[in-house]
C-alpha cells in the first residue's frame, strides 16, 4: 500500500489554490465549486473516524460551516487540504466526546457501530481500519485515501512530522497485519 496512487496533481491543487483564493475575495460560486470537489473526501474521512453514516454528513456540515466562516484566515492557500482537515477532525473530536458523555449519562456499553452488508475485501479494510488507534486511523485515513503528504499530516494531527510519520508507520503494519490474517 502506497500513497502515492491518490496524491493529488499538481493542476489539482494549484485549481484549489485558485478556488480559496476566489472565496477569500468572496466569490459564492467558487464556494460551492470548492465544496463539491471537496464534500466526498471530508465525507470518507468523517465516516472513517465516526463509523456512522448520519453522524458523518452531519459532522461534515458542522465542518463546512466552520470553513466557510474561516476560510479568509487562512494565509496560504496551498494549506487548504491540512487546514480543512483539521477543522474537521476537531469537529470529529467533539461529536465523539459528546456521544461518549451521552453513553455514560444513559449508562449505555461502548459498542463499535456494526459495518454494513458489502464485499467480504471491503469489509476486512474497515475492519482493520476501525481496531487501529483514533490517532493511527485518522493518520492512515489521511495518506492512503486522501492522499495527504507527511507534513500535512502532521498538520492536521497537530504533531511533528516525525510522530505523523510514526503514526502511519504503526498504522501501515497493522492494517497489513489484519489483512494478511497475522496477529500483532
Amino acid at each position: 500500500m502506497t500513497g502515492t496512487g491518490t496524491q493529488r496533481t499538481q493542476a489539482e491543487r494549484l485549481y484549489d489554490e485558485l478556488l480559496v483564493t476566489l472565496v477569500q475575495a468572496g466569490d459564492r460560486r467558487a464556494a460551492g465549486r470548492l465544496a463539491a470537489r471537496w464534500q466526498p473526501r471530508l465525507g470518507r474521512t468523517a465516516r472513517r473516524l465516526l463509523g456512522d453514516e448520519d453522524q458523518a454528513l452531519g459532522t461534515v456540515q458542522e465542518a463546512w460551516l466552520s470553513i466557510l466562516r474561516g476560510i479568509g484566515s487562512l494565509r496560504d492557500p496551498s494549506r487548504f487540504a491540512p487546514w480543512a482537515f483539521g477543522i474537521l477532525r476537531r469537529r470529529c473530536a467533539d461529536h465523539i466526546r459528546g456521544a461518549q458523555t451521552a453513553r455514560s449519562h444513559r449508562g449505555e456499553l461502548d459498542q463499535e457501530p456494526e459495518a454494513k452488508n458489502g464485499m467480504e475485501e471491503s469489509l476486512a479494510i474497515r475492519q482493520a481500519f476501525a481496531a487501529l488507534p483514533p490517532d493511527q486511523r485518522l493518520a492512515a485515513q489521511l495518506f492512503f485515501v486522501e492522499g495527504l503528504t507527511l507534513a500535512e499530516i502532521a498538520e492536521v494531527q497537530q504533531v511533528p512530522v516525525g510522530t505523523a510519520k510514526s503514526r502511519l508507520f504503526h498504522a501501515r503494519r497493522q492494517l497489513k497485519a489484519a489483512l494478511s490474517g497475522d496477529v500483532t
